[in-house]
């Protein structure tokens, strides 16, 4: 099959490994209707976490149609349109059951192999899934594909960061960064009740983005965005701050933004060594500040009913449909935020244009 595998930092090759096949009884085989780029692919593209084994099917965001499944699987059958979240889980561990699927003692992340152990990506035309029962969602009739999956990464993420930042009836919100994940958060935030929310960056196409999904836009470059927000909230600060960069800068501009006693909840991945506010800043201000992977597994089925309701745009969050063939491009695009890239969706059976 084709795929797209990391060689090394910033290169990423389209190139033809073999197909997956079932290994366990619970496997299933999905073919890619739609796959995307994430942030957090950034991270292992441009050396910032390191480990991988070159070669890796890269990719963790992914609908498709099952094609084969193993004698165990008993919940989906081929044909059936799905949505995984971005890690497996078994749904029967001690994490499982308390909802923090993200943390499955059996649970393998899409696109990463490292000393020859793991799991390959989705950026392909085939992608294994263990424990198929417990991770996968099936897609409701009518639901397009690529909407769908949203709901196994960034929109879960950004649900995750809003709720567990405190974002409710009341009160005052604000996302640093608009990327996918904080543009999905401010869409989180606004479902969640918010009064107002502030969605920060610098890039006009994402600010343009927060906005049309009911955020006041600040761009950080060209006014003082703590002193905005004091300004709108009689001099307090947000009550809640989705930090969605995963930068030192974006912590201590998170830290900055938030009042008193508020909550800042950071979703962006981060690999420094220290925050970005000392121990007794936060004491200070009576901070709570939350942090870890999304358990992406419990938020899913609701948010599938948000796509199909179709109150938001969510389409508008992709700016480029790519053939998998032009995946490498995808990531230079992505990465240097040229053409004014949002979200780059891989198509597989998308053919280069003639």
């Amino acid at each position: 099959m084709r795929a797209l595998v990391f060689d090394s930092v910033r290169q990423i090759r389209h190139t033809v490994v073999p197909d997956p096949v079932i290994q366990e009884p619970g496997d299933v085989i999905v073919q890619i209707r739609a796959a995307a780029v994430c942030g957090s692919d950034l991270h292992v593209y441009r050396g910032l976490e390191t480990g991988l084994d070159a070669g890796t099917v890269m990719g963790h965001e992914f609908v498709g149609e099952i094609v084969d499944a193993g004698a165990g699987v008993t919940g989906f059958r081929r044909g059936d349109l799905v949505v995984s979240p971005f890690s497996t889980s078994c749904g029967e561990c001690f994490y499982c059951r308390c909802g923090l699927s993200a943390r499955c003692v059996s649970g393998q992340l899409f696109g990463w192999v490292e000393a020859g152990r793991g799991l390959h990506g989705a950026q392909a035309e085939l992608v294994r899934v263990p424990m198929a029962d417990s991770t996968l969602v099936r897609v409701p009739a009518g639901t397009p594909a690529e909407l769908a999956l949203f709901a196994g990464d960034v929109l879960a993420t950004g649900w995750f960061g809003a709720e567990s930042a405190g974002a409710a009836p009341g009160g005052v919100t604000a996302v640093v960064g608009c990327g996918p994940v904080g543009l999905m958060a401010v869409v989180a935030a606004r479902e969640l009740g918010a009064e107002r929310v502030f969605a920060l960056d610098t890039v006009a196409e994402r600010l343009a983005l927060a906005e049309r999904y009911g955020a006041e836009p600040v761009n950080i470059t060209a006014e003082d965005a703590p002193a905005r927000l004091r300004e709108a909230t009689e001099g307090r600060g947000a009550d809640s701050v989705i930090e969605a960069v995963g930068s030192p800068q974006a912590t201590r501009l998170a830290f900055d933004l938030v009042r008193p006693g508020g909550t800042i909840a950071a979703v962006g991945v981060h690999t420094e060594n220290h925050l970005g506010f000392a121990p007794g800043e936060a004491y200070d201000k009576n901070l709570t500040y939350r942090a870890g992977r999304t358990p992406v597994r419990r938020y899913v089925e609701r948010l599938l009913l948000l796509v199909q309701s179709g109150r938001y745009d969510l389409g508008a969050l992709i700016s480029h449909r790519l053939p998998l063939a032009e995946g490498p491009h995808g990531y230079d695009l992505f990465d240097r935020r040229l053409e004014g890239c949002t979200k780059v969706m891989l198509l597989p059976d998308l053919r280069r244009a003639e």
